[in-house]
Protein backbone atom coordinates (compact mmCIF):
# COMPACT_ATOMS: atom_id res chain seq x y z
CA UNK A 1 0.00 0.00 0.00
CA UNK A 2 1.26 3.45 -0.92
CA UNK A 3 2.05 5.77 2.00
CA UNK A 4 0.15 9.08 1.86
CA UNK A 5 1.84 12.40 2.54
CA UNK A 6 0.87 14.31 5.68
CA UNK A 7 -0.85 16.95 3.55
CA UNK A 8 -2.95 14.34 1.75
CA UNK A 9 -3.91 12.72 5.05
CA UNK A 10 -5.03 16.08 6.51
CA UNK A 11 -7.08 16.92 3.41
CA UNK A 12 -8.65 13.46 3.34
CA UNK A 13 -9.53 13.74 7.04
CA UNK A 14 -11.04 17.21 6.55
CA UNK A 15 -13.20 15.99 3.64
CA UNK A 16 -14.37 13.01 5.71
CA UNK A 17 -15.20 15.24 8.70
CA UNK A 18 -17.12 17.66 6.46
CA UNK A 19 -19.11 14.81 4.92
CA UNK A 20 -19.90 13.38 8.36
CA UNK A 21 -20.93 16.83 9.62
CA UNK A 22 -23.17 17.44 6.61
CA UNK A 23 -24.82 14.06 7.10
CA UNK A 24 -25.41 14.75 10.77
CA UNK A 25 -26.80 18.22 10.04
CA UNK A 26 -29.15 16.74 7.44
CA UNK A 27 -30.37 14.08 9.87
CA UNK A 28 -30.94 16.64 12.60
CA UNK A 29 -32.71 18.98 10.19
CA UNK A 30 -34.90 16.16 8.92
CA UNK A 31 -35.86 15.09 12.43
CA UNK A 32 -36.56 18.71 13.44
CA UNK A 33 -38.94 19.06 10.51
CA UNK A 34 -40.93 15.97 11.46
CA UNK A 35 -44.04 16.76 13.51
CA UNK A 36 -43.77 15.76 17.16
CA UNK A 37 -46.03 13.04 18.40
CA UNK A 38 -48.64 14.12 20.92
CA UNK A 39 -47.99 12.93 24.47
CA UNK A 40 -49.88 9.82 25.40
CA UNK A 41 -51.48 11.38 28.45
CA UNK A 42 -51.54 15.07 29.30
CA UNK A 43 -51.34 16.11 32.92
CA UNK A 44 -54.10 18.51 33.88
CA UNK A 45 -53.00 21.68 35.64
CA UNK A 46 -55.30 21.49 38.60
CA UNK A 47 -55.13 24.44 41.00
CA UNK A 48 -56.15 22.13 43.83
CA UNK A 49 -53.09 19.96 43.19
CA UNK A 50 -50.70 20.41 46.14
CA UNK A 51 -47.73 19.68 43.89
CA UNK A 52 -48.26 22.91 41.92
CA UNK A 53 -47.71 26.51 42.84
CA UNK A 54 -48.49 29.75 41.08
CA UNK A 55 -46.41 32.88 41.15
CA UNK A 56 -46.82 36.43 39.97
CA UNK A 57 -44.21 38.09 37.76
CA UNK A 58 -43.87 41.51 36.19
CA UNK A 59 -44.12 41.60 32.44
CA UNK A 60 -41.15 42.96 30.53
CA UNK A 61 -43.31 45.98 29.66
CA UNK A 62 -44.06 46.64 33.35
CA UNK A 63 -40.41 46.19 34.35
CA UNK A 64 -39.38 48.60 31.59
CA UNK A 65 -42.01 51.10 32.76
CA UNK A 66 -40.65 50.97 36.32
CA UNK A 67 -37.05 51.31 35.16
CA UNK A 68 -37.85 54.23 32.88
CA UNK A 69 -39.82 56.00 35.62
CA UNK A 70 -36.84 55.65 37.96
CA UNK A 71 -34.47 56.97 35.31
CA UNK A 72 -36.82 59.88 34.54
CA UNK A 73 -37.08 60.80 38.24
CA UNK A 74 -33.28 60.89 38.47
CA UNK A 75 -32.97 62.91 35.29
CA UNK A 76 -35.34 65.57 36.68
CA UNK A 77 -32.82 66.10 39.48
CA UNK A 78 -29.80 66.01 37.15
CA UNK A 79 -28.61 62.67 38.53
CA UNK A 80 -26.83 60.13 36.37
CA UNK A 81 -27.85 56.68 37.49
CA UNK A 82 -28.34 53.11 36.40
CA UNK A 83 -31.56 51.22 37.12
CA UNK A 84 -32.17 47.48 37.36
CA UNK A 85 -35.39 45.53 37.78
CA UNK A 86 -35.14 41.91 38.89
CA UNK A 87 -37.83 39.24 39.19
CA UNK A 88 -38.77 37.30 42.33
CA UNK A 89 -35.86 34.93 41.78
CA UNK A 90 -33.39 37.82 41.50
CA UNK A 91 -32.89 37.41 37.76
CA UNK A 92 -32.45 40.66 35.90
CA UNK A 93 -35.43 41.58 33.73
CA UNK A 94 -34.43 45.10 32.64
CA UNK A 95 -31.45 47.39 33.15
CA UNK A 96 -31.09 50.97 31.97
CA UNK A 97 -27.86 52.87 32.26
CA UNK A 98 -28.47 56.59 32.16
CA UNK A 99 -26.27 58.91 30.15
CA UNK A 100 -23.13 59.63 32.13
CA UNK A 101 -23.78 57.02 34.84
CA UNK A 102 -20.63 55.67 36.46
CA UNK A 103 -19.30 52.23 35.53
CA UNK A 104 -19.94 50.85 39.03
CA UNK A 105 -23.59 51.91 39.02
CA UNK A 106 -24.80 49.14 36.71
CA UNK A 107 -23.75 46.25 38.95
CA UNK A 108 -24.69 48.12 42.13
CA UNK A 109 -28.23 48.72 40.83
CA UNK A 110 -28.67 45.00 40.13
CA UNK A 111 -27.42 44.04 43.59
CA UNK A 112 -29.67 46.58 45.31
CA UNK A 113 -32.70 45.28 43.39
CA UNK A 114 -31.76 41.69 44.27
CA UNK A 115 -31.36 42.59 47.94
CA UNK A 116 -34.70 44.41 48.08
CA UNK A 117 -36.68 41.53 46.57
CA UNK A 118 -34.82 38.92 48.64
CA UNK A 119 -35.85 40.50 51.95
CA UNK A 120 -39.03 42.27 50.75
CA UNK A 121 -37.80 45.54 52.21
CA UNK A 122 -36.18 48.76 51.04
CA UNK A 123 -32.42 48.43 51.20
CA UNK A 124 -32.13 51.50 53.45
CA UNK A 125 -33.99 49.52 56.15
CA UNK A 126 -31.83 46.48 55.52
CA UNK A 127 -28.66 48.53 55.87
CA UNK A 128 -29.79 49.43 59.39
CA UNK A 129 -30.08 45.72 60.23
CA UNK A 130 -26.36 45.21 59.66
CA UNK A 131 -25.68 46.50 63.19
CA UNK A 132 -27.47 43.44 64.63
CA UNK A 133 -26.40 40.98 61.93
CA UNK A 134 -23.16 42.10 60.26
CA UNK A 135 -22.81 38.79 58.41
CA UNK A 136 -25.75 39.71 56.16
CA UNK A 137 -23.35 41.66 53.96
CA UNK A 138 -21.49 38.42 53.21
CA UNK A 139 -24.40 36.89 51.29
CA UNK A 140 -23.36 36.71 47.62
CA UNK A 141 -25.05 39.11 45.22
CA UNK A 142 -26.36 41.47 47.89
CA UNK A 143 -25.62 45.12 48.56
CA UNK A 144 -26.84 46.68 51.79
CA UNK A 145 -26.88 50.31 50.69
CA UNK A 146 -29.96 52.48 50.21
CA UNK A 147 -31.32 52.44 46.66
CA UNK A 148 -33.39 49.26 46.35
CA UNK A 149 -37.15 48.94 46.70
CA UNK A 150 -39.32 45.80 46.52
CA UNK A 151 -42.33 45.46 44.25
CA UNK A 152 -45.17 43.65 46.01
CA UNK A 153 -48.39 41.93 45.04
CA UNK A 154 -50.69 41.11 47.95
CA UNK A 155 -47.86 41.85 50.37
CA UNK A 156 -45.48 39.35 48.77
CA UNK A 157 -42.36 40.39 46.88
CA UNK A 158 -42.53 39.83 43.12
CA UNK A 159 -39.68 42.06 41.91
CA UNK A 160 -37.11 44.59 43.00
CA UNK A 161 -36.05 47.94 41.60
CA UNK A 162 -32.49 49.08 42.25
CA UNK A 163 -30.92 52.44 41.48
CA UNK A 164 -27.27 53.42 41.85
CA UNK A 165 -25.12 56.35 40.89
CA UNK A 166 -26.59 59.34 42.71
CA UNK A 167 -24.39 61.00 45.33
CA UNK A 168 -26.45 59.46 48.15
CA UNK A 169 -28.35 56.26 48.74
CA UNK A 170 -31.35 58.28 49.85
CA UNK A 171 -31.61 59.77 46.35
CA UNK A 172 -31.11 56.35 44.75
CA UNK A 173 -33.92 54.93 46.85
CA UNK A 174 -36.19 57.89 46.11
CA UNK A 175 -35.76 57.13 42.40
CA UNK A 176 -36.32 53.40 42.94
CA UNK A 177 -39.57 54.14 44.78
CA UNK A 178 -40.65 56.35 41.85
CA UNK A 179 -40.24 53.28 39.62
CA UNK A 180 -42.33 51.14 41.95
CA UNK A 181 -44.99 53.86 42.18
CA UNK A 182 -45.23 54.01 38.37
CA UNK A 183 -46.50 50.45 38.36
CA UNK A 184 -49.60 51.54 40.30
CA UNK A 185 -50.58 54.07 37.64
Amino acid sequence: MKKLSPRTRVLTGAVAAAALGAGTFGAVSASAAAPAAAPAAAVKADTANRNLTQSTHLTVAAATKAAQASLDAAKKENQRVSVAVVDRDGRTVVTLRGDGAGPQSYESAEKKAYTAVSWNAPTSELAKRLAQAPNLKDIPGTLFLAGGAPVQAKGAPIAGVGVAGAPSGDLDEKFARAGVAALGK
